[in-house]
């Protein structure tokens, strides 16, 4: 992997044509239930509006956020699209909600009461989703609460666009909690027979069709993490982050390697040292020791373990075995198609979720375009 004129820091290039194909896979996966995008947590670390605008072109229209200010950044770019908001209604900000045509997904009775306060004032009923808690206890109206809501609808003639809830264990599919949550959810929907539904997020999209309902809302499938624990992971990978190797240098039988001497080389080594560190992202729980091995980095498409602690800004690695030596300013790839997001996830003993939204260090995002062309963020 040669080095990169002009390029010192670390990169992260994520490819909004695999994003495409990972949201189209999931929409025909769907079926005749509608596919919105999970975009949260600025799309998962790999660029809120860039991938935003991408997925509009290829056809989504319907969008979920977490917070009101990424759904105003989402707004800018995408002035028709239908931006649903999942941490709900702050108090004081239905104005705003309705000023940039946000919906929020209502959570409790107090949210309630402030949007049909604005509906009232408006003299018409504003889009917004009712999400109601099947076994999550995180958010949502609670099950006992329904016919309150829907008196509460009937009293005012708000009329949802929807109604939802989450599934907590969607990754396992054969868990019992599933079909719990699925049953409670269908019973609390005959409360609201004319309202469309929504449960599945990536894993409740791809286990199975009893989970699609009118709407399917995947998130990390769209980046090509893994959704289901124990299965091949259909999606394309669509982040790589490469980082820049600092130094490359011998070290023989019976040093040490980093803070607190927990790897001791059993051989004459070759290391090289690479600039990132869990300032970056890369978390200390990839470090190897004699005794617990850590993550993996790939150089030239060949796997190199990562050998002792993990510091702030660095981490080293065997190279021992490569086939060639690299050099000073080739990059080392942390993540990409030769190391997955999730099994560096499970080397850290986390989810592939946390390592894409980790990712803010020090390096610069680029995006592939379809030609291949990369284009700086």
């Amino acid at each position: 992997m040669a080095a990169h004129t002009g390029q010192f820091s670390g990169r992260l290039i994520v490819d909004l044509a695999a994003i495409v194909r990972n949201w189209s896979g999931l929409d025909k996966v769907s079926a005749t239930a509608l596919t919105a995008a999970v975009v949260k947590a600025d799309a998962y670390g790999c660029g809120l509006v860039a991938v935003g605008l991408a997925l509009s072109k290829a056809g989504a229209n319907f969008f979920f956020v977490a917070t009101p200010e990424e759904g105003l950044a989402l707004r800018t770019t995408l002035p028709d699209a239908h931006i649903f908001v999942l941490n709900g209604l702050p108090p004081g900000a239905a104005t705003l909600f309705t000023e940039q045509r946000l919906m929020p997904v209502l959570n409790s009775l107090s949210e309630l009461d402030q949007w049909l306060q604005i509906c009232l004032q408006r003299e018409e009923s504003l889009p917004a989703a009712l999400h109601f808690d099947t076994g999550m206890n995180r958010l949502g109206f609670r099950l006992q609460e329904a016919s309150i809501v829907k008196a509460k609808m009937e009293e005012t003639g708000f009329l949802p666009q929807m109604v939802m809830s989450h599934l907590a264990c969607a990754d396992v599919p054969g868990h019992e909690k599933n079909r719990t949550q699925r049953a409670i959810f269908q019973s609390l929907m005959t409360h609201f027979p004319e309202i469309p539904a929504s449960l599945a997020n990536s894993a409740a999209t791809l286990g199975g069709r009893e989970n699609h309902f009118q709407m399917v809302r995947p998130g990390i499938a769209l980046y090509g993490g893994r959704a289901i624990s124990g299965r091949p992971n259909p999606m394309t990978q669509a982040v790589t982050l490469e980082m820049p190797i600092l130094q490359v240098r011998e070290a023989r039988t019976g040093e040490t390697v980093g803070y607190g001497a927990t790897y001791t080389l059993n051989r004459e080594s070759r290391l090289a040292t690479i600039a990132m560190g869990y300032a970056d992202g890369l978390f200390r729980h990839l470090s190897g020791s004699n005794t617990m091995p850590g993550g993996k980095v790939a150089i030239n498409g060949h796997l190199a373990p990562i050998l002792g602690i993990v510091s702030m800004d660095l981490c080293v690695v065997d190279i021992t075995d490569l086939p060639e030596v690299p050099s000073p300013g080739e990059f080392a790839e942390i993540f990409g198609p030769n190391v997955s997001i999730d099994s560096q996830a499970d080397a850290a003993g986390t989810i592939g979720y946390e390592v894409l939204t980790s990712m803010k260090g020090r390096f610069i995002r680029f995006y592939r375009d379809e030609d291949g062309t990369l284009v700086q963020a």
